[in-house]
């Protein structure tokens, strides 16, 4: 019986997916540097990607890596509170609010990696970093996946450092990480949500996956934006 509500449960939210872009059709490659470009200038009471760095970088005395662990616990904690609010209504408004939650999973991970990125070393205005911060948000396992099948030139670290930008690598980067963000919101949360049926156990659902996600793609940013420069 679990075996067939959780593939109940899969195959109505691998349907609601299409419903997600159709409703928001923003939710393409343009969604995605849309959110990069607001995580790294800055978007309502949230400074700049560069400017929140330089103040965790003072509070920790100048000591890069204190300053990049801070950065990703506050923006775990940022991705959890947003799970919660845009999962609280469980999958009778999912398609109304995944595309928030979506959009607003995108900004708080770029804005994280820009800015660890930023304290390493890393010039935010390269279309290279910026094509990397992407990458990076895809996760390890979808990087090494990707890298196997030859859909990516090579990791975080050597797209950043790359001797020439590659423009090719643009539209790629964002639409890949656009279907990968809109799957793990639609196939993997909301369908543990209908598994359950209990709207306030969506929110739960959502706020742990979505500050577990942050936590993983922090890690993977720290380890791959090995310094570049002495600060």
């Amino acid at each position: 019986m679990a075996s067939i509500r959780k593939g109940l449960a899969v195959e109505a939210a691998r349907q609601l997916a299409p419903k997600v872009t159709q409703m928001a059709p923003g939710l393409t490659q343009s969604f995605v540097r849309e959110a990069l470009h607001r995580a790294i200038a800055g978007v309502g009471p949230l400074p700049p990607a560069a400017e929140a760095a330089e103040t965790q970088l003072r509070e920790q005395h100048g000591n890069v890596d204190k300053a990049a662990r801070e950065l990703i616990q506050n923006h775990v904690a940022y991705a959890g509170a947003e799970g919660l609010v845009t999962n609280l209504g469980g999958l009778v408004t999912a398609a109304v609010v995944a595309p928030a939650n979506i959009a607003g999973l995108a900004l708080i991970q770029c804005r994280m990696v820009a800015g660890i990125a930023h304290l390493r070393g890393y010039d935010l205005d390269d279309p290279r970093v910026r094509n990397a911060i992407l990458v990076t948000i895809l996760g390890d396992d979808v990087v090494v996946k990707m890298l196997r099948r030859h859909q990516l030139p090579a990791p975080p670290m050597a797209i950043a450092t790359a001797p020439q930008h590659d423009p090719n690598l643009d539209g790629t980067v964002s639409t890949v990480l656009a279907g990968e963000l809109i799957g793990r919101v639609i196939g993997k949360r909301l369908a543990t949500t209908l598994g359950k049926r209990v709207p306030l156990v969506g929110g739960a659902v959502g706020a742990v996956a979505d500050g577990w996600s942050t936590w993983r793609v922090g890690r993977y940013a720290d380890r791959e934006f090995l310094p570049r420069a002495i600060r």
